[in-house]
């Protein structure tokens, strides 16, 4: 049996995908595919389904869960909890509808992965308009571009996170006990500038993206999964021993808020980037569509559980981030320290998708001797962007609405259903599929406008006060 790589040169694969045997006995890739000529192989030393639901969890949990309990708080007590739910629901069905296109594109073209901008590619080619044909590669460079958006934005939010929590656990150190209970508040230290907290930080972040193989990333992940976990049963411990009466919470919020939550969910649930390169890297990539539906389902429990929750705890007090709300006790200051240190973590995963798309077309334009220096010199300047533009604008609530209004949205909501349309509408597709997906993208598009305008006027308008870095006792 002979082992060769499958690679096409006009193929911009995140990575290489090994050990596809010669002669073996053709089966489906799973439900999606043709029975009968197309076999799905994976990559003989990839990732195990276990290795990949935790990468799965891991790039849908970040910040964006933190800021839920105020997204909550932007929709009301009522909607926002149904908003999230809908929102999960649409969004995890527009990740099934881009894995069942890209297997469907493998089927038809014998290839052995197609990435998000291939898919959408593709699928401009088959559609009936001439013009659409014609300017298909138009298809790939707008995803890539909106990827590299939304995991560069993710990564400038990750900095502004990890800054602020940190300014605060330095600032309040002095006054920190062993008294989670007291209501007294803490006068803060004077520390540097969170912008000063977070340029300190980029030398490590720098160091952790020269990281480039998923497999060992995973090792990182499961450590930044069970400090992001620990962290989480507690701040969910803190939250339901206090409920107040939440019979002065407004059960729907002002329609001028409402674009803001959209914002902040759709940047939670945008772990769509990583969908296709996950499944690329598994050892058998046939089981991902259960991995898919069952981590889903974990996260979407999460998200709304602590949003609902953590707004019927803080009320209007709510921040950007529900770690800004915790006491200053040190149980509850280790616990922004173990979620900081799952954030650290995440990034480069997050990191991940814009190095796989920007450096191979780099790197391929240089001397072989040169490849490696090139490589880790993009790197550095990428990370150099994120932390340039997490300095410029350091308000952790408007970024995550203005990322997950921009690009998440897109590559979340709007493309996937608009994907299904053109990769089948030749080959017959059911009126109501095409209502049901039109729908999603007219929703996803509205979110798009409104959310980014909402996003830029707050962006532009001096707050009353540092919600972001202020201690609310």
């Amino acid at each position: 049996m002979s082992t060769r790589r499958l690679r096409s040169e006009d193929y911009n694969d995140y990575s290489s995908t090994e050990a596809t045997p010669d002669g073996s006995p053709p089966e489906a890739i799973n439900s999606f595919a043709s029975p009968s000529s197309y076999q799905r192989f994976g990559e003989s030393n990839g990732t195990t389904w276990f290795q990949t639901l935790i990468h799965l969890v891991k790039g849908n949990i970040g910040t964006g869960l933190l800021g839920l309990p105020l997204a909550v708080k932007n929709a009301g007590i009522v909607l926002g909890p149904l908003s999230l739910l809908v929102m999960g629901i649409a969004a995890v069905h527009c990740m099934g509808i881009l894995v069942k296109c890209a297997h469907h594109f493998c089927n038809k073209y014998q290839r052995p992965f197609v990435d998000y901008g291939d898919a959408v590619m593709y699928g401009l080619e088959a559609t009936p308009s001439a013009w659409l044909r014609t300017h298909a590669i138009w298809g790939r460079y707008i995803v890539g571009f909106f990827l590299i958006l939304t995991q560069l934005g993710f990564c400038c939010v990750y900095f502004v996170f990890l800054a602020d929590n940190l300014k605060q656990v330095i600032s309040a150190a002095n006054g920190t006990t062993n008294d989670c209970h007291s209501n007294k508040t803490t006068v803060l230290t004077p520390t540097m500038d969170s912008r000063l907290f977070i340029l300190s930080l980029l030398p490590f972040l720098v160091l952790l993206v020269y990281i480039q193989n998923l497999k060992f990333l995973s090792i990182f992940s499961m450590v930044a999964n069970l400090a992001m976990l620990s962290s989480l049963l507690m701040i969910n411990w803190y939250i339901i021993t206090g409920i107040p009466d939440p019979s002065n919470l407004p059960l729907v919020a002002g329609w001028k808020t409402y674009p803001l939550f959209f914002g902040t969910a759709i940047f939670a649930f945008e772990g769509i980037g990583v969908v296709l390169p996950l499944e690329n890297k598994m050892k058998n990539p046939r089981h991902f569509s259960v991995i898919l539906y069952v981590g889903m389902a974990i996260v979407t429990f999460l998200y709304i559980s602590l949003g609902t929750l953590g707004y019927l705890r803080f009320g209007a007090s709510i921040q950007a981030s529900i770690t800004l709300n915790l006491p200053d006790c040190w149980l509850y200051q280790s616990v922004k320290l173990l979620y900081s240190i799952g954030i650290f973590f995440t990034y480069a995963l997050q990191f991940y998708v814009p190095a796989e798309i920007i450096v191979p077309g780099a790197v391929s334009q240089v001397p072989e001797r040169w490849a490696l220096w090139v490589n880790l010199l993009l790197r550095t300047c990428l990370v150099c962007v994120t932390c340039l533009l997490a300095i410029l604008i350091p308000r952790l609530d408007i970024v995550i609405s203005l990322v997950g209004s921009v690009s998440s949205s897109a590559l979340a909501l709007i493309i996937p259903p608009l994907l299904e349309i053109t990769t089948y509408y030749s080959e017959g597709i059911h009126p109501v599929t095409i209502a049901k997906d039109v729908l999603i993208s007219v929703l996803g598009f509205a979110g798009f406008v409104v959310g980014t305008y909402e996003s830029l006027w707050a962006l532009a308008t001096p707050p009353i006060s540092n919600t972001t870095h202020a201690l609310v006792q």
